[in-house]
């Protein structure tokens, strides 16, 4: 992510939206595109008029925001939800996990200032000396809450005014509509689901501290046949710093898992492929994969005329004998399907260009890995 400067980067991205396949659930999620939050100040700005959620008026969103020592950057999340132009039944559903800082005083205080708005807050604590973790926080703060759709956030970023009303429209005009990113992730805290879809796919996994509970949560919404909605909209300002939770989870935890997903979803039905990268990240897939699926692999391509001047890769850790040694060809000699080890945004669109040459858009498959 892109920092505006030391310990407290942030970045703001293009807004897809994860969805089940059918209605009623219209589940929904997004990401955030370049940009800088904006909004005017949490003394002068007039809160908007909302539906009260009272007795037998079903909330139609709960925003979920687990908390742990995040004194540093709340007051602004929960600013955010204050600054939310959706008029319809809105709750905040704070989940505090053990923090040992100001975080509980900053939740109380915009208690009162949310609910003098028309929102609800329910406030959940963990009040042992030790904290669950993320993932029982979140479930915990769903659990608690009592929306139809669920809008997750994190305690450390930043909503747009128009996050919860776009994303809700999302909900109930496009029920059966798919609209996917370019992007390589789609990040947790764009979600947007319903409840219903949430607990179909079976909340987070509650591991803790190094469990990438939001990317294990995503990969299961796939496999039960959940989509991907796009919010073409600037929705989240998100905030990517050392204190940040995703540095407690292993690259290599997240590597493990991306590979096991790979093979399950796709290389199953492959009798053959070929891995696009003749680098470090195509050989490293290569000895990440099962035996089996190694033995899939017919060749590397790439363009660098280098690396296909060296002919073949060896995998020297092999313990067969003779060692494997997989081909190298340059991609317009390339046998599809194709796993592909290219990071988009960094080729400055050479890459979708050669995609563009071999038709790769109209009808060879391919999965995009990195």
């Amino acid at each position: 992510m892109r920092g505006t400067r030391p310990g407290r980067s942030s970045s703001c991205r293009d807004t897809p939206a994860v969805r089940e396949p059918s209605p009623p659930w219209g589940a929904e999620a997004a990401m955030a595109e370049a940009g800088r939050a904006g909004g005017s100040s949490a003394a002068t700005r007039r809160p908007v008029p909302r539906r009260a959620a009272g007795r037998g008026c079903a909330v139609q969103v709960s925003v979920i925001v687990p908390v742990h020592n995040s004194e540093c950057w709340l007051d602004q999340c929960l600013k955010s939800v204050w600054d939310q132009d959706f008029k319809e039944t809105m709750e905040l559903s704070v989940f505090n996990d053990a923090s040992k800082d100001g975080s509980a005083e900053i939740i109380e205080k915009w208690k009162i200032k949310l609910e003098d708005a028309g929102v609800p807050v329910i406030v959940g604590s963990n009040d042992s000396s030790q904290p669950r973790g993320v993932g029982f926080a979140k479930n915990q703060a769903v659990i608690q809450s009592s929306g139809t759709y669920l809008c997750f956030l994190d305690s450390d970023d930043v909503m747009m005014p128009q996050r919860v009303r776009l994303q809700h429209e999302a909900a109930i005009q496009h029920p059966n509509s798919v609209f996917t990113s370019h992007g390589p992730t789609v990040i947790m805290p764009t979600w947007f689901c319903s409840r219903e879809w949430f607990f179909h796919v079976g909340k987070f996994d509650e591991g803790g501290k190094g469990v990438p509970e939001d990317l294990l949560f995503f990969y299961k919404h796939i496999q039960m046949g959940g989509e991907v909605f796009r919010v073409n909209h600037c929705l989240l300002l998100y905030r990517y710093h050392p204190q940040a939770a995703t540095h407690a989870v292993l690259e290599g935890t997240i590597w493990n898992h991306r590979v096991k997903f790979l093979e399950d979803r796709v290389l199953s039905s492959w009798t053959s492929f070929t891995i696009w990268n003749a680098g470090k990240q195509g050989k490293k897939l290569y000895r990440s994969l099962s035996p089996a699926n190694q033995k899939k692999v017919t060749a590397f391509c790439d363009v660098d005329e280098k690396k296909i001047a060296k002919g073949f890769y060896t995998y020297e850790e092999s313990e067969e004998r003779p060692k494997p040694k997989i081909p190298i060809c340059h991609f317009r000699n390339a046998t599809p399907p194709f796993i592909i080890c290219v990071k988009l945004d960094l080729t400055g669109g050479t890459f979708e260009a050669n995609l563009s040459m071999l038709n790769l858009q109209e009808g060879v498959d391919y999965y995009h890995f990195n």
